[in-house]
């Protein structure tokens, strides 16, 4: 720390100091941190002259503490000064330097205290502990200044392990009362989480030498806080933290910002980047003191982990910890998602989505280091998006809470915006209104988590998260945001790779999602032309139900006034109004002619009377920065003379293989007039990105079939045997019966997270229930298994309506 010592003709009387400090303040070529500089030197040598004129003894020192002792006085601060004294001093000596201080009006926080009496009060309050690690020598004895701060410096390393988590709930505490300087329309610029006494935690936190703050950015973010809070003061006259409204346009106007909502997007900015930096940091204070606790020792001060660009999380000693396969290069250490160590993030482009997503679902968040290597290393994603990328992003977004803080660090480093570079215009953009408690781009990701919670309403659930997604994304530009949010959304939802079908439907959704809540609160629900407006606007009853989940998940983001039980019940009898208008039944996918490579598989296993199959890689064209085909997974065919028990086996084995279904299809055929064959054609995914050799995969299926591999147990015993990871909550598995949705069979649909062995358990509970499976569509839509079956009984007919009931039920247990 740097010692400001008086300047001999620096002014000592009040009026002096009065009329210096004045011409200081109203100097227009000095301002921001030099002007806070300045007002200190010059309070400095005020504060020393009166130290001197008050007869001062020898043994004393007069000392700056909290912000002014950094050196970081705003026009209206408190001055926080200790006099510090070694032995027995005049009772009078206090008064005769603190009195000329209350006579200029200025506010002062004082005290007058022995080496070891700021010890003891640093001890007991942790407060004053924070302000005196920032302990400044003003006058007297810079002896007696040094060893108060060395002193306390040692007090404060030594006792880390027990004042950090002291410190942090103090922080938690501040930001539940102040609330998220990010978000507030009227910010406290010090107290609110994100503002500037977080900054001072993290200095505090670095001091203790167990962990560091990221600094890219950060010392940028305070000061421009800082600058705020000085223009603030300088408009007001008073010592306010409060960026009030009335205040904003002249504050603005005061630092050369263009207008209040300008300023309020750089207050966000630095505030998300302090904000960031305070949660990394404790991540890693936290990481520090549970090894200290699991290993019963102290630890000495270790490498700052958040200085460089490394390859993992921080530094940890290699195999010193356990690293637990997450997805394809993606791996958990020490509470965190990183790099697997063969990742190469320049010839991944999907990296970061997938990293993204494979946290949020196991419930972590992407460690530090790995983000700034991801945003370093990988290359844009190619236009339209591999199928892979899309899918990655629906499973984040369909974590729900989770997504939050992996949201927030690829935003820290630049990631959302090279992925959705429309996002930019929205990115921290203040909403003024009441009703709303978020920026637009927070309350468009809150919106997203809100919409993981109705995925099991609706047949496309990642549609539903997209939607949820873009759906104000048009508030950054001129007009009307919804129709502009619709050209944007075409552009996005192409880029992304969704096909014409599905992208008309985001627009649909886009550029209606204010539909409902505006015809349900200001229409005769009675009026039939009320019905026909919103089935014209829908036109199809899996869009109805769409829109509805996106309104309510858009209007519970919004805030609580935003959605009421009234609101909901006109918005939910419309919807029950349209909805009987639009039924017509449920469709689904229907199976073109086979291939001849199918028909080919069904005459083999129709004469051999055993399985046929076949297996080849599908792949998808390489992206940018790389060349030829990068393989996605497998497609393997299978045509079995039917018998009970088919889908669950074959999905078990699969299971075993560490291979997730992406699609499935089960169908019947009859090649040969010899007794029907089920044809199964299945896409899927390696787990880790490894693919099981076609021949044992070959192998293990034909034991599967024959009786000599016990899927179950098998699966059975690898879960046991499995470490329990945290995962996240998600919403419970639906299993229902569409009504009247065939006439020759009856269809079940299942809606539900998924997990490896998710299709092997259902296939198992319809085996069990005695009911057959003539045709399935199976399909994963990020993290969501949308399935449908279409069973009927032992004769071939459509189960009764009781018989479907429990048949549904009987799953739903298999699931639970």
């Amino acid at each position: 720390m740097t010692t400001t010592e008086a300047h001999p003709s620096d002014p000592a009387r009040p009026d002096d100091h009065g009329a210096a400090r004045a011409r200081l303040l109203a100097d227009p070529g000095l301002g921001g941190a030099a002007r806070r500089t300045a007002l200190a030197r010059l309070t400095d040598g005020w504060l020393a002259g009166l130290h001197r004129d008050a007869g001062a003894p020898a043994g004393t020192a007069l000392v700056a503490v909290g912000g002014y002792g950094r050196g970081e006085l705003s026009p209206r601060s408190d001055l926080d000064v200790l006099l510090l004294h070694d032995g027995p001093i005049d009772p009078r000596l206090p008064e005769r330097i603190w009195y000329p201080v209350w006579d200029s009006g200025a506010a002062l926080d004082h005290a007058v205290r022995t080496l070891d009496e700021a010890r003891a009060v640093a001890a007991d309050d942790l407060k004053a502990q924070l302000g005196l690690l920032d302990a400044r020598h003003i006058a007297g004895d810079a002896a007696l200044t040094a060893s108060l701060r060395s002193t306390l410096l040692a007090d404060w390393r030594a006792g880390a392990a027990g004042r950090l988590p002291e410190l942090q709930q103090l922080c938690a505490e501040r930001a539940e009362r102040h609330g998220e300087l990010s978000f507030l329309l009227e910010p406290d610029l010090k107290e609110a989480r994100g503002g500037l006494r977080d900054v001072v935690a993290l200095k505090a936190i670095a001091a203790t030498w167990l962990a560091d703050a990221p600094r890219d950015g950060l010392e940028a973010a305070a000061t421009r806080l800082a600058d705020v809070r000085d223009a603030l003061h300088l408009t007001t006259g008073r010592a306010t933290e409060r960026l009030s409204l009335q205040d904003q346009d002249q504050v603005a106007a005061r630092l050369g910002v263009l207008d209040a909502d300008t300023l309020l997007r750089q207050v966000y900015e630095a505030a998300r980047t302090i904000t960031y930096a305070s949660d990394v940091t404790w991540r890693a204070v936290d990481r520090v003191l549970a090894a200290r606790s699991n290993r019963g020792r102290r630890l000495s001060r270790i490498a700052f982990p958040f200085s460089g660009t490394g390859r993992g999380s921080g530094a940890v000693a290699k195999g010193a910890v356990e690293r637990r396969p997450l997805a394809e290069g993606v791996v958990e250490q020490d509470g965190e998602a990183v790099l697997a160590q063969g990742a190469r993030p320049a010839q991944d482009p999907v990296l970061p989505l997938r990293a993204a997503a494979a946290a949020a679902q196991a419930g972590l968040t992407v460690a530090y280091a790995t983000v700034r290597r991801l945003a370093a290393e990988t290359k844009p994603l190619p236009v339209p998006w591999p199928d892979e990328a899309r899918e990655q992003l629906i499973t984040l977004l369909g974590a729900g809470e989770a997504c939050l803080p992996v949201w927030e660090a690829l935003e820290a480093e630049g990631l959302i915006t090279r992925l959705l570079p429309d996002w930019e215009r929205v990115r921290c953009r203040p909403q003024r209104n009441a009703v709303h408690r978020w920026t637009v781009d927070r309350h468009l990701i809150e919106t997203a988590v809100r919409a993981a919670a109705m995925t099991r309403r609706v047949a496309r659930p990642d549609l539903l998260l997209v939607a949820a997604l873009l759906h104000d994304i048009g508030k950054g530009w001129p007009g009307d945001h919804s129709e502009a949010g619709e050209v944007i959304v075409r552009d996005v939802a192409a880029r992304m790779g969704f096909d014409k079908t599905d992208t008309d439907t985001l627009a649909l959704l886009v550029r209606h999602h204010l539909t409902l809540v505006d015809t349900a609160t200001r229409r005769d629900p009675d009026d039939p032309a009320t019905v026909d407006a919103i089935t014209k606007v829908v036109g199809t009853l899996p869009h109805l139900e769409l829109l509805h989940a996106l309104t309510e998940a858009d209007a519970t983001a919004t805030g609580p006034a935003a959605w009421s039980s009234w609101r909901a019940s006109l918005v939910g009898n419309l919807v029950a109004r349209a909805a009987a208008r639009l039924a017509g039944g449920v469709s689904h996918p229907q199976a073109g002619d086979p291939t001849a490579e199918q028909e080919r598989l069904a005459v083999e296993a129709a004469r051999t009377g055993g399985p046929a199959l076949s297996l080849h890689a599908h792949t998808e064209t390489g992206s940018a920065g790389t060349t030829g085909t990068e393989p996605m997974g497998v497609e393997l065919t299978l045509a079995i003379p039917d018998r009970p028990g088919l889908l669950g086996t074959v999905a078990g084995v699969l299971a075993l293989h560490r291979l997730t279904v992406r699609s499935a299809s089960l169908r019947e055929l009859d090649p040969i007039d010899a007794g029907p064959v089920l044809l199964l054609s299945w896409t899927v995914a390696a787990e880790y990105g490894e693919l099981p050799e076609a021949a044992r995969l070959r192998a293990d299926l034909r034991r599967a079939l024959e009786g000599s591999l016990d899927v179950a147990r098998k699966l059975a015993e690898r879960d046991a045997a499995a470490p329990r990871r945290r995962g996240i909550a998600t919403p419970p598995p639906v299993v229902s019966v569409a009504p009247g949705a065939s006439l020759s069979a009856t269809i079940l649909e299942v809606r539900a997270h998924d997990a490896p062995g998710l299709l092997h358990r259902i296939g198992r509970a319809l085996d069990a229930a005695g009911v057959r499976v003539r045709t399935a569509h199976v399909s994963t839509l990020g993290a969501d298994a949308v399935d449908a079956f279409y069973v009927t009984d032992a004769e071939g007919q459509p189960l009764a309506a009781d018989r479907a009931a429990q048949v549904a039920g009987a799953v739903q247990e298999a699931l639970g």
